[in-house]
């Protein structure tokens, strides 16, 4: 469970870094969100080490690899960047949780973060609907 949530949210953060440095050319939401990356990082070092996660990871027998929900779904940058900044939220409020048996400080890390993204979210969906207000 904690692999596949961090997985999730690095996978997240980087689609909405992407986003905002090659879409949205904006400096300073890609410096928040590469910072939230790092900072994302430091709290699974503090957590677990990458090469337990390894050894533990099922993929192939994962009940959940073959369900489908509205991944496929998307119009415009617009759903891509909240479908994936939903995905960071949830995966990173599910690792808070998570971490509450083995670190307490890095729960107290991740509901930090967590709140940032919220900040960061907000700041992005603006710009990207003022994007596609002017295509």
């Amino acid at each position: 469970m904690i692999d596949a949530n961090i997985n999730r949210s690095k996978e997240g953060l980087r689609v909405c870094e992407e986003i905002t440095r090659f879409l949205l050319e904006d400096t300073k939401l890609t410096r928040e969100l590469k910072n939230a990356r790092h900072e994302f990082d430091s709290l699974i070092h503090s957590l677990v080490h990458k090469k337990n996660l390894l050894e533990c990871r099922y993929i192939l027998s994962d009940i959940g690899l073959n369900i489908l929900g509205e991944e496929l779904k998307r119009n415009n940058v617009e759903d891509i960047l909240l479908a994936n900044i939903q995905r960071v939220k949830e995966s990173v409020r599910v690792l808070e949780e998570f971490s509450k048996l083995i670190n307490k400080e890095a729960a107290l890390g991740f509901k930090k973060l967590r709140y940032r993204i919220y900040e960061i979210e907000k700041k992005a969906i603006k710009k990207v609907v003022a994007l596609s207000n002017i295509r």
